[in-house]
């Protein structure tokens, strides 16, 4: 699993998506370059979690189109790599996601071995004992950890035996739905830290999904902000953290971030 994957990127052009009468993302487009470390941000309710659920099948969009770019992305089908491909599996090959909670997005019934084989034997791929083994050590896990279940274990080691699972079909794009917020903040950063470590190894790119700025210009070389499922603006995490923006939404979410501040 250590070696780098075939750099991929994600174009969203014109996207929608909508539950019931509620459109959740309305119109949407951005680009992430391959390799590129790209953050969403915005309120609760904005359609970040959305996006990236649209992303990667999960839910389903009304308009728009979703499209890998880069080498691995394009020449494999229908133009440049559409996510909405009538094979399900193909589309796990390329995009894989970590969810918010580690305590609702592993099973509690299975063991750590367990759920890091079933996407294996899902794909019908050979070796699982030995992947399962590289997958443990890469987020910092040894086989100790192999036969336990998520009650055994912390909060941060359930999110890197998440992230073990998203990264073991070996998928060159990870979506990252808010994968610290239900951590302690000792473990925030290192879990942050191994994010990092793995994409600088393994050539990734990411797309992730947050509230909290200073995660995001830690993490991620540009921005997308959102509000009421529309893109405010995009700009570079170094922008962001000089201050450097546009819109008086983005301020407002800045100043948002700052905390409360006694005025008299």
């Amino acid at each position: 699993m250590s070696a780098a994957v075939a750099a991929v990127g994600l174009r969203v052009q014109g996207l929608q998506v909508a539950y019931g009468a509620h459109l959740a993302v309305d119109g949407l487009s951005f680009e992430v370059a391959p390799g590129e470390s790209f953050g969403i941000v915005g309120e609760s309710g904005s359609g970040k979690s959305t996006v990236l659920r649209a992303v990667c099948g999960l839910a389903r969009r009304r308009f728009g189109t979703i499209e890998f770019t880069g080498a691995a992305g394009e020449g494999g089908g229908s133009g440049a790599g559409a996510v909405a491909s009538a094979d399900p599996k193909a589309t796990s090959r390329r995009v894989q996601m970590v969810f918010q909670d580690p305590y609702g997005s592993l099973h509690p019934r299975q063991t750590v071995d367990r759920i890091l084989a079933e996407p294996l034997r899902i794909h019908r791929i050979a070796d699982a004992g030995a992947r399962i083994e590289r997958a443990l050590a890469e987020v910092g896990l040894g086989g100790a950890f192999r036969y336990r279940y998520p009650h055994q274990l912390s909060g941060g080691q359930r999110q890197r035996v998440a992230i073990a699972r998203a990264l073991i079909l070996e998928p060159p794009l990870l979506l990252l739905d808010e994968p610290t917020s239900a951590l302690d903040a000792s473990v925030q950063a290192e879990v942050l830290n191994l994010l990092e470590a793995l994409r600088g190894r393994r050539g990734l790119s990411f797309v992730m999904v947050s509230h909290d700025l200073a995660v995001v210009t830690h993490l991620c070389q540009r921005l997308l902000v959102m509000r009421a499922g529309r893109a405010v603006e995009t700009l570079a995490a170094a922008d962001l953290a000089a201050s450097r923006v546009q819109a008086e939404y983005t301020r407002e979410l800045m100043r948002a971030a700052a905390g409360y501040v006694r005025t008299r």
